[in-house]
Parts: C-alpha cells; sequence; structure tokens
C-alpha cells in the first residue's frame, strides 16, 4: 500500500502541531508543509522582538532541526494560488502538489481599514509577520514619534514594546472608550491606562480617525482624528483586526463564512480537507489553534477525535507588571446579570453571574485559582446560593473523589 501524502498550509500552530501529531501516527507518510514563512515563529511574540527582548531564533517554538528530524519537506516562501479538491491538488506558482489529506491552517492577514491614505503612506506597518518587525525595527533607529491605531492585544503589545525606547513619544489612538475592551472592563482597562500615561505614552481614546497625513514624498507625518486633531508622528503602526487567508479557496466549495467551516473533528464540508487556527475565523487564542491542529491531524489520519473544547473567551496578559486574567463575558450584555465585584490590596475581582452561573470572570493583581472557574464557565456549572458566595467558593462545591481516592470535577452540585 503506497504511503499517504498529507499536504499542510501553513507553518503557525495549529499547522505545526498538526505535523507533530501527523509524524507520530504514521511514521512511513509523505507530508509537505507549504508555507509564506521561511521562519518557523510565534506571531504572539513578535513584539519581544521589537524591544530587544527575544531574537528572531528565540520566538521559534519548535526544536531546531524539527522539520529534518521528522522528515518533512517543506516549500518554504511559497504561495498557494488554488486548490482543485476534486482532483486533490494544491496549485503553487509553478508547482503542483497532490494531497491524500489536506490541511488548511494558513493563518489570518492584519486588516487594514479604509482610511484616507493609509495604503499609500510610507512607514505605515501592521505588525502580523516577522517582516513587519524588521521594517518596525529599521524605521525605530531615526524615529522620533510613533502612533499605533489600535488597542487590542496586538495594539498593547506594541505600545509596550515601543515604550521601551526612552527617546520615542508613543501615542495610542482608539475609537473605543478603554483599551482592550473585548477582554477588560472600564476599571480594569483604565489601571493600564494610568500606568501607560504615567511612563509616558499618549492616549486618544475615543475619536474615530478621518485621515493619515502625509508630506510630500508620500511619509507620514501624523493621523487626524475625528476633532481635527493631528496626531504628529513619522511612524504609523496599524492593529486593527484580522482576516482569515482564505483568498485561495475562493475557486472551490469548501464553506466559507468570515472563515473556514469546520466541524468538531476540524473537517471541512469538503472530503479529506481539513482546517485549524486563525483561518477558521474565530480568532483562535494560541491554546484552542494548538488543539484544533491536533484533532485535524489525529483525524487525517484515521482516527476519530473531537474538539471537545472551543472556549476563545480566555485572555491573560502582564503588561508593564500588572497580571490579568479574563474569562467569559465580563461586561453583562443587560441587566438580567448580576455583577459581584472586589477591590482591595490584592487587587480587582469581579464576578458575572446568572441563574448560578458564572458567565464571567475577570482578575486584576492576584490572579491565583482561575483554572477552577475557567472550568465552570466553560461547563456553564451552577452552584446554588452562588451570588451570595461567590467568594466564599471552593473545591467542595465542585469536586467529587473518585472510589479509587481520585478528584474529579462534580457538575452534578
Amino acid at each position: 500500500m503506497p504511503n499517504k501524502n498529507y499536504v499542510v498550509l501553513g507553518s503557525s500552530t495549529a499547522g505545526i502541531n498538526a505535523i507533530k501529531i501527523l509524524r507520530d501516527l504514521d511514521k512511513e507518510a509523505n507530508i509537505t508543509l507549504i508555507s509564506k514563512d521561511d521562519k518557523i515563529y510565534s506571531r504572539c511574540m513578535l513584539h519581544h522582538v521589537i524591544s530587544g527582548h527575544r531574537s528572531v531564533e528565540s520566538i521559534n517554538f519548535v526544536e531546531e532541526n524539527f522539520i529534518g528530524e521528522n522528515n518533512i519537506n517543506w516549500l518554504k516562501s511559497k504561495t498557494v494560488n488554488s486548490i482543485d479538491t476534486e482532483n486533490k491538488i494544491v496549485r503553487l506558482d509553478n508547482q503542483d502538489i497532490s494531497y491524500d489529506k489536506l490541511l488548511i491552517a494558513t493563518g489570518a492577514s492584519a486588516f487594514i481599514p479604509p482610511i484616507k491614505n493609509i495604503k499609500q503612506g510610507n512607514h505605515i506597518y501592521p505588525l502580523r509577520n516577522i517582516e513587519d518587525v524588521f521594517d518596525i525595527k529599521e524605521k525605530i533607529n531615526t524615529s522620533k514619534k510613533v502612533a499605533i491605531i489600535g488597542a487590542g492585544l496586538i495594539g498593547i503589545d506594541a505600545l509596550t514594546a515601543l515604550m521601551e525606547f526612552e527617546d520615542l513619544e508613543v501615542s495610542l489612538i482608539y475609537p473605543n472608550d478603554f483599551i482592550l475592551d473585548r477582554q477588560l472592563d472600564e476599571y480594569s482597562a483604565k489601571v493600564y491606562e494610568d500606568k501607560f500615561i504615567e511612563l509616558g505614552a499618549k492616549l486618544y481614546p475615543s475619536l474615530p480617525v478621518n485621515q493619515i497625513v502625509l508630506d510630500e514624498n508620500n511619509d507620514v507625518k501624523g493621523v487626524e482624528l475625528g476633532d481635527n486633531t493631528v496626531v504628529e508622528c513619522d511612524m504609523l503602526i496599524v492593529s486593527t483586526g484580522v482576516k482569515p487567508n482564505t483568498d485561495f479557496i475562493d475557486n472551490t466549495d469548501i464553506e466559507n463564512n468570515r472563515g473556514i467551516v469546520i466541524s468538531n473533528k476540524c473537517e471541512t464540508n469538503i472530503k479529506d480537507v481539513y482546517a485549524a487556527g486563525d483561518v477558521v475565523g474565530k480568532n483562535a487564542i494560541w491554546p484552542l489553534a494548538v488543539k484544533q491542529g491536533i484533532v485535524a491531524a489525529y483525524n487525517m489520519v484515521g482516527v476519530e477525535k473531537i474538539l471537545d473544547d472551543d472556549f476563545t473567551f480566555k485572555n491573560s496578559m502582564n503588561f508593564v507588571g500588572i497580571p490579568t486574567v479574563s474569562l467569559g463575558i465580563v461586561i453583562p450584555p443587560d441587566d438580567t446579570y448580576d455583577v459581584i465585584t472586589r477591590c482591595d490590596k490584592y487587587g480587582y475581582k469581579k464576578f458575572v453571574i446568572k441563574d448560578n452561573i458564572i458567565t464571567g470572570f475577570l482578575a486584576q493583581g492576584d490572579i491565583s485559582y482561575t483554572g477552577p472557574i475557567t472550568y465552570l464557565i466553560k461547563h456553564n456549572v451552577e452552584i446554588k446560593n452562588l451570588k451570595d458566595r461567590v467568594f466564599d467558593i471552593g473545591y467542595a462545591d465542585f469536586f467529587s473523589m473518585k472510589e479509587n481516592g481520585e478528584f474529579e470535577y462534580d457538575l452534578k452540585n
């Protein structure tokens, strides 16, 4: 029987973790990795390369000879033009690659908003790929004032990295009322905002951007806000979200709804085609992308595995030495939820509760005990009289002991 041909598109965490499982389960298979990158690296760590705390090599999340040791045929710096799902062929510029099973893990690209002059201006960069880091680091050498548009996780990563440079004025521009408004509430965001301002950053909240101001050479000179204020800058970083890399499936019947649609086996609607990671359009956090890649690989080999965890509402951060964990929905959508907060010398904690179930939790400062609370939120565990004793719940409220003495979660309490 001929060896199977597995093809993986994308060298980020979903694709690489899938490759690990594929090789582990099928020692003789032909595994081909196709990627636009020529390096394996963690996008979550790119800002550390900007600040100089890490090198490109140190954000590689696999062993140095991972590709060789696992006998992977890596086609680097390649762009997929299209997929012929009927004949099982991936088409590149000058090459066709056949597959028996295909995993699409091509991730996402930076979304550039339709702001006047943003696309033609010089020294305007996203922060998504290692090439963006190289461009930013080169410009920093001559830059005096940098502006960042967007205050999500990537924007704040960029802010903290750039604040490491003493002679650089850094401005953060965002249309929202507070930073990280998908992860934090107003109180916890203000803790960070106040610290950033104390350390020298300039913050411009609650205003849209009218246009990017350019000089006669198309070099960026500033950002004009909705009140006509101009924030001066000679470099601009745009961090306004991402869009899944799916252009190459436009000629196929692969279902795409702002990201490739997958089952709980990470299968697409097309036989023998799987997908994992940011390309599925859920802004997958790193652990979920890893799980999706692993689940896809098992099913590609023919070993059934179910993705029993698609919980994406979990974020942990530690900006300017202040640790924070955000779980579930931390800002209730209506007044049918109970909100209970506590602020003391240890930090800030917030529970969002409905019908004796924790639907959201936020901890800043003291972030202990978040593991069990994550479980309670993910599994909608009901605890009697929760509102009255949420700060006093203990393991006994949701743990029981097996006959062999092991502890297990008890969802009946």
